[in-house]
């Protein structure tokens, strides 16, 4: 693509080195989509983005030492949702939406004391806890609006006081200075660490040194106190989960900061460092549902531990299962690696989309009307949703709310930003919508691509291209890793494909027809085979069709989720013959007679009062 156009493409966005990636997201308002998605993230936008309530109860926090009394973290409440908030108005481009995240950053400029400082924890307790972890979002939060910000002198507001913030921990952290991993009491300081991430881009924003030398002070720090935790995935010897510290969440935004670093700074080591971990994560922690931690929060082997009876309580945090996402795409843009778009698609169309309220249940009687519109925990075995509400703080009016609520638009974000992206030589799709896509060709010239599907329902594909004028170019889509038999054809003429990248390269023309057919077959999976590597767990039994997992549900009349069950054939039944609003039903009958109906994980469970289970006892197969 001609330099000119990367140039165009990224003028406003801090976070862009497309020179150093093999893959970049297009500009704002190049999707428009229909569906189950498209629905979802209006739910949220509706439900939570366009509150005004929401917002100035979030700013409001600033207003007084909030935190001091128990050293909390309802100081990153706003910098979660401006970012999600700036996320989701690059797809739903709402008029409405863009002036509620506008009043939203002019309130909280409002809320900087005269030296630039901006913070819910007073001066005399500042500096411990989650302050640092707070500052660090209120800075996200404010980079994610600049770059769609249309108003100049709002992006210079805010880029100056971007620059008062960090310049006040420019003055009390770094070499002869405080140490800042004890800036908290908590996971050894990943938390504080993770500032790295709106440090670079505040470098990349403003070019000023002394951003990225505080930077590289921070990865020089190692992450935690006990370890260098960058080192120890560039050795690539230990999985995350045998780390000295294993908050999944933290340490993975620490990563995502590093790999902002290697960007900015071109040092291949940090980035091979950060594709390591991200191979790590996937191998050995990320559960069927797309998740991590089977213990609470942390990485624990959960890949193994996912079908472990003996693991009990909230597990498959949603704040982990964003902040994943939004490791995978900045993995995959990188890398080009597909798959990390594989590992994408199949958080987003469980343990995300599962995790959204969408029938507004309030299990907490402070939680604002409608309930939270994120539960925070997904289990895996016989447990209902709704469990707990993660990061729980109450706030000066007697309402509450939580960390993953506040995180759960930045995953439906970056689905979106990594659902079509463009390379060098083209556009790629890698998750597919129903709707149409508004890019450009590496000539500058207009390419729309109109995509027809009920994907991952359906198994077919259309994909139908507009263009100016005839044009060669390079048209990527990413065949799943789990599909062995997929069809393709250009025009009705079949091409050879195989899992990964298929790379259609050809003088495209306007009207030009891509058929995709995508076979999915519903497959067994058993705790045995999560063991190939050593150790043994009691026989249990899950089921998947494609991306999608199938649980099974109380909510079906006669269902008997303690086993041990014995399955035999499967076949599909209408989604009309669930009692809830599913995507895929499913019936699959029991040796020992009778039978035992599952649906798409995303769909059961929503009343937050029936067990669901995806991982089932069984009688473990000769």
């Amino acid at each position: 693509m001609p330099t000119n156009q990367y140039q165009r493409l990224t003028a406003n966005c801090s976070a862009c080195r497309p020179q150093l990636s093999k893959l970049f997201c297009p500009p704002p308002g190049s999707w428009s989509y229909s569906g189950c998605f498209d629905q979802t993230v209006k739910f949220i936008e509706r439900h939570q983005l366009l509150d005004p309530a929401l917002w100035a109860r979030f700013a409001e926090q600033f207003t007084r030492p909030s935190d001091d009394h128990d050293l909390g973290w309802r100081c990153e409440y706003w910098g979660k949702l401006m970012r999600g908030g700036a996320m989701v108005w690059s797809y739903t481009q709402s008029p409405e939406l863009y002036r509620q995240l506008e009043c939203a950053a002019r309130t909280m400029l409002k809320n900087a004391e005269p030296d630039g400082r901006i913070s819910t924890y007073s001066r005399e307790a500042e500096f411990q806890g989650w302050d640092i972890w707070g500052r660090k979002y209120v800075l996200l939060g404010m980079e994610y609006f600049y770059d769609i910000c249309t108003d100049e002198s709002l992006r210079a507001e805010l880029l100056d006081s971007m620059r008062a913030q960090a310049d006040y921990l420019l003055a009390h952290f770094g070499p002869g200075k405080a140490d800042l991993r004890k800036a908290s009491g908590h996971w050894e300081g990943l938390n504080s660490s993770s500032v790295l991430e709106p440090v670079v881009r505040l470098y990349n924003m403003t070019g000023e040194r002394k951003y990225l030398d505080f930077a590289g002070y921070i990865v020089g720090l190692g992450g935690i106190l006990s370890a260098n935790i960058f080192e120890l995935a560039l050795e690539d010897e230990l999985d995350p989960w045998q780390y000295p510290v294993t908050k999944a969440y933290e340490m993975m935004s620490c990563f995502e900061g590093l790999l902002e670093y290697a960007r900015a700074t071109g040092e291949e080591r940090w980035s091979r460092a950060v594709v390591n971990f991200a191979h790590r994560v996937l191998s050995s922690d990320i559960t069927i549902i797309g998740s991590a931690g089977c213990t609470h929060e942390l990485f624990d082997h959960s890949r193994l531990r996912q079908a472990d009876p003996e693991f009990t309580g909230i597990m498959q945090e949603t704040c982990v299962t964003v902040t994943w996402m939004k490791l995978c795409g900045q993995v995959l843009r990188f890398t080009g690696d597909s798959v990390f778009g594989d590992a994408m698609e199949r958080s987003l169309h469980n343990a995300l989309l599962g995790a959204v309220n969408t029938r507004r249940v309030s299990r907490d009687p402070l939680s604002p009307g409608g309930g939270l519109p994120f539960d925070s925990y997904s289990p895996l075995r016989a447990a209902p949703r709704g469990q707990a509400v993660g990061g729980r703080r109450v706030m000066a009016d007697n309402t509450i709310y939580g960390c993953c609520a506040a995180i759960g638009a930045a995953g439906f974000g970056a689905a979106t930003q990594h659902s079509a992206l463009l390379t060098e030589k083209g556009a790629a799709v890698n998750l597919y919508f129903p709707g149409t896509l508004s890019l450009q060709t590496p000539g500058g010239r207009r390419l729309n691509i109109g995509i027809d599907t009920t994907y991952p329902v359906g198994e077919d594909i259309a994909l139908e291209l507009s263009l100016d004028c005839p044009e060669n170019f390079e048209l990527a889509l990413r065949v799943p890793g789990w599909c062995k038999a997929s069809e393709v054809s250009v025009n009705g003429e079949a091409v050879p494909v195989v899992p990964g990248w298929l790379r259609l390269e050809r003088l495209w023309k306007d009207g030009d027809r891509v058929q995709l057919r995508l076979p999915m077959a519903v497959e067994t999976v058993g705790s045995w085979q999560l063991c190939q590597g050593g150790g043994e767990l009691p026989p249990h039994v899950a089921l998947v069709r494609g991306p999608i997992v199938l649980a099974a549900s109380e909510e079906f009349s006669g269902n008997n989720l303690s086993g041990p069950v014995e399955l035999g054939k499967v076949r599909r039944v209408p989604v009309s013959e669930a009692p809830f609003e599913a995507r895929l039903v499913f019936e699959t009958e029991l040796r020992d007679g009778g039978g035992l109906r599952l649906a798409d994980y995303a769909s059961v469970g929503k009343g937050y009062d029936k067990d669901i289970a995806v991982w089932l006892p069984c009688v473990r197969p000769l």
